[in-house]
């Protein structure tokens, strides 16, 4: 399916105009591993897909590797390094903040997982806070650092009400009416937002993620 889908000897010649990373966690050394375009084949794809509970580890040059949600949910610090654009887009598929408590087994795993794999991006968060801040206060003047806009596109109003059973749902009319979820709150935030994107952040850091 995925080698119908993608064309993964477009996304690896030296000319193409998509830049693309994925990450994924390295089993053996718990570090993240970014994969570029001159890396992205079916493997990597699933290495940075990989649940360890669910899939063996997926072997890359003799390293083997899970999810990259664990290390990098996403990984922004290649977008901050290897791209020119000022503005990062952050899409979020888990909900950062839940009012109900989980009280059974399945509630709470599935709580876990969603504070493990927000964890990282959490971190990466607070580092732009502070460099913001630093920039701000103007005690780094060289122009060693980069401002960074953010924003945040999220549906978490109907994320929260699915079940970690919906994680393994399949069904076409399921995938649809995620894909419509998100084209309807994508629509919606681009309306209001878009004039922002290369002036300004969209999103209170401090709030939001700290």
């Amino acid at each position: 399916m995925l080698i119908a889908s993608v064309d993964f000897d477009a996304l690896r010649k030296s000319d193409c105009q998509i830049k693309l990373f994925l990450s994924a966690t390295n089993v053996r050394t718990g570090k993240v591993k970014v994969f570029e375009n001159k890396d992205i084949t079916v493997d990597s794809v699933l290495a940075s897909a990989c649940l360890p509970h669910m899939f063996q580890a997926v072997e890359i040059d003799g390293e083997h590797y899970w999810d990259g949600g664990y290390m990098g949910n996403p990984a922004l610090f290649p977008l901050i390094y290897n791209c020119n654009s000022q503005d990062i887009v952050i899409v979020h598929i888990n909900p950062i903040h839940r009012e109900e408590l989980p009280r059974t087994a399945s509630e709470i795993l599935n709580r876990v997982n969603e504070i493990s794999f927000n964890s990282s991006l959490m971190r990466e968060m607070r580092v732009i806070n502070f460099v913001t801040r630093l920039i701000d206060e103007r005690r780094v003047t060289d122009g060693s650092l980069r401002r960074m806009l953010i924003h945040s596109i999220a549906a978490d109003d109907e994320m929260t009400k699915l079940s970690i059973a919906s994680k393994l749902n399949c069904d076409w009319n399921f995938l649809t009416l995620l894909r419509d979820t998100g084209r309807r709150v994508t629509e919606t935030w681009i309306a209001d937002n878009f004039d922002k994107i290369g002036h300004e952040s969209t999103v209170d850091i401090q709030k939001q993620y700290m």
